[in-house]
């Protein structure tokens, strides 16, 4: 009795062991994203789509986790841990901060790279940025899905400025990536890296007179309350690419991973949708408010001019100019 009492007894702990692993096999896969905005922002629309797209394609249960509000840092953090496959699996982030992988990512949303929206639009519908998604995936293991931006930057600052002369010697914040710092200086402006959630204060405390971004981030971080004058420069239209982490990536299942590439896609443009329509309009509310007013910029070309070979040349060095010329081939 006693050998068949064991012989039972380990045949119920092999069965509750059995059970216990195909539960623990069946617990919907949870999947983390990361947002410096609030739910009104375009990218965290963007993000929220992508996870409704990936629930209707994949069909299987799975969780996501949206931390918004800069609850797990700025972008720069973001890519970081895609890079590393911990704490955040996709997100939003501008290019400049990919430029430790590829010095060509910072390139594809360059001031004076793009002659407007339809421009735009037809280069990313192209594929053309293709070259730089392969090298970041391949350097830092984190994949760009799709690519969601079509804000229109421009310039706030603390006074009036409509001209070259006035923005001679302008201390505006920049991106990190050095073709920002060259391409203002080549302007003529003294330009300056700040970290973005510092630009506020630097303007109020005069380290700075001025940045640059476009409608949705000069309403979100209230840049106008210190900098209440947008000098319309029009000088570079946002690609925002939708990252997604490959070592997460390649931890999950091949549906999944179908399900996500192709949501990623869809979001992406959906995103383009949203912030290139929404521009304006923030713009228009926030002008009615009395709380901004946009300024006509009359040297816009005496500027490109400026900028010009500046961009070739850094297109050059960084092993870009076919890049380059493919997309001013564009018509």
């Amino acid at each position: 009795m006693r050998r068949r009492d064991i012989f039972r007894s380990c045949i119920a702990a092999a069965a509750l062991l059995l059970a216990a692993g195909t539960a623990s096999a069946q617990q919907p896969i949870t999947l983390h994203g990361a947002s410096q905005f609030n739910d009104d922002h375009a990218f965290t629309k963007a993000m929220v789509k992508f996870e409704q797209l990936v629930k209707q394609y994949y069909g299987k249960p799975i969780n996501f986790v949206l931390h918004k509000n800069s609850e797990l840092g700025l972008e720069k953090q973001y890519f970081e841990y895609m890079a590393q496959g911990k704490a955040v699996d996709y997100a939003i982030v501008s290019p400049a901060h990919m430029s430790t992988f590829s010095k060509a990512a910072p390139f594809i949303d360059a001031p004076f790279l793009f002659r407007d929206l339809a421009h735009w639009n037809k280069v990313l519908d192209a594929d053309l940025l293709k070259p730089v998604a392969d090298e970041i995936a391949q350097k830092a293991d984190v994949m760009l899905i799709g690519y969601a931006g079509g804000g229109v930057r421009n310039i706030f600052v603390n006074k009036p400025m409509s001209s070259l002369a006035d923005i001679k010697g302008l201390k505006v914040r920049v991106q990190g990536a050095p073709i920002w710092s060259k391409t203002f200086a080549a302007a003529g402006m003294a330009p300056t890296v700040i970290a973005y959630n510092e630009v506020y204060n630097a303007i109020q405390n005069n380290v700075i007179a001025a940045g640059e971004n476009e409608a949705a981030g000069v309403e979100q971080m209230k840049f106008f309350e210190v900098a209440p004058h947008l000098m319309m420069t029009e000088h570079a239209i946002t690609i925002r690419p939708l990252c997604f982490s490959v070592k997460t990536f390649k931890s999950l299942p091949a549906d999944l991973q179908a399900a996500i590439v192709k949501a990623g896609k869809e979001a992406g443009a959906y995103g383009r949708q949203i912030e290139s329509s929404e521009d304006s309009q923030k713009l228009d509310a926030l002008e009615k408010a009395g709380k901004l007013k946009r300024i006509a910029f009359k040297d816009r070309e005496a500027m490109k001019k400026l900028v010009d070979p500046v961009m070739a040349a850094y297109a050059k060095e960084i092993e870009a100019d076919q890049i380059f010329a493919k997309i001013l081939a564009i018509q």
